[in-house]
């Protein structure tokens, strides 16, 4: 998955998802190492790092 398309997934799980974006790719990262596909759980680790940098650093 190039850049583009990374940048793309993490704009729309952001717009379906919310707040809650990060821990969904998350949720699909584990689910795709649980099932051995490597290749799929790099590319949700790259969503996620993704949505993080979108949505800035935490507020306290």
């Amino acid at each position: 998955m190039d850049a583009i398309q990374t940048a793309e997934y993490a704009r729309a799980l952001l717009s379906a998802h919310g707040p809650k974006a990060e821990a969904e790719a998350a949720r699909k990262m584990r689910e795709s190492q649980d099932a051995g596909r490597k290749s799929e759980a790099e590319n949700w680790a790259a969503i996620r790092q993704a949505v993080s940098q979108r949505r800035g650093p935490s507020q306290t």
